[in-house]
């Protein structure tokens, strides 16, 4: 179910719980502000979740209040991920959705990283 992307941030939101620990992931990758794992529905060969550890609902919040500190550790984590998983030579796609019609499911920011075969148009014409 789409949500809206402008709050207020639930911190029962399924992300909130994986990073408290409450339910489990498949971890790829982590440092002080960001966390990175598979997505449990894929939607390509590579989909990685990357989130921050703040409570942050869309990129709109982050990217407004988060600290530079949080920004940069956040930015360099999807980097790493796309480093580590050796996506970097044959390309990958990131994607963050914000609010409902975007399709935003979950109310905490979240960028998709998407790889490992060719993804086709970014959107479907209309």
């Amino acid at each position: 179910m789409a949500v809206s992307g402008r709050g207020p941030y639930d911190p029962q939101n399924i992300f909130a719980k994986i990073l408290r620990g409450e339910i489990p992931c498949r971890k790829i990758y982590e440092n002080d502000h960001a966390l990175a794992f598979h997505d449990i529905a894929p939607k390509a060969p590579v989909h990685v979740l990357i989130i921050p550890k703040g409570a942050y609902v869309s990129f709109a919040d982050f990217s407004s209040t988060a600290s530079d500190a949080e920004i940069a550790g956040f930015t360099r984590a999807v980097g790493q991920v796309a480093s580590l998983l050796g996506l970097e030579d044959a390309g990958y796609r990131l994607l963050s959705n914000m609010g409902m019609a975007a399709g935003q499911e979950v109310p905490h920011f979240h960028i998709h990283l998407f790889g490992g075969a060719a993804l086709g148009p970014m959107l479907h014409r209309h």
